[in-house]
């Protein structure tokens, strides 16, 4: 588990996939921030019962991370693992970091209660297990 120390520096390793029941080597990461977080885990529970082992980091502060050292960064997000952003957002930011995808919002004016536009977007935890699985699928 993340301590005091790897929250203040900007993302940590929030949760393995030995804590969803697999003992297995990490093949994805789902980088999430704030309320994207809980739609991440439970993609993860999602992708456990499929079988696919995935860690969630989440990542407060993107600008923090970055002035970490090159070793804490690969620990966190370690190479040759492809990597998927989850940001109830813009996307642009998350490309900088090797994601392989971006679950995000990259166009404006829609209208209607969250829970329809969080659907529409693919803020779903299905959403986002399916992208998982299309990245390793390439």
């Amino acid at each position: 588990k993340a301590s005091l120390g790897d929250i203040s520096k900007g993302a940590y390793v929030l949760a393995e996939p030995s804590e969803v029941g697999l003992k297995r080597k990490v093949q994805a990461v789902i980088i999430a921030t704030g309320s994207e977080v809980p739609l991440a885990l439970k993609a993860q529970e999602l992708l456990a019962l499929r079988k696919i082992a995935v860690r969630v980091v989440s990542m407060p502060s993107t600008t923090t991370f970055d002035q970490q050292d090159v070793a804490y960064k690969t620990v966190v997000l370690p190479k040759g693992v492809p990597r998927i952003a989850v940001e109830m957002g813009v996307s642009d930011g998350w490309w900088k970091y090797g994601c392989a995808a971006v679950v995000g919002i990259d166009r404006f004016g829609e209208s209607a209660p969250a829970p329809v536009l969080f659907k529409h977007f693919g803020f779903t935890p299905e959403n986002v297990a399916d992208t998982v699985e299309q990245v390793l699928r390439k």
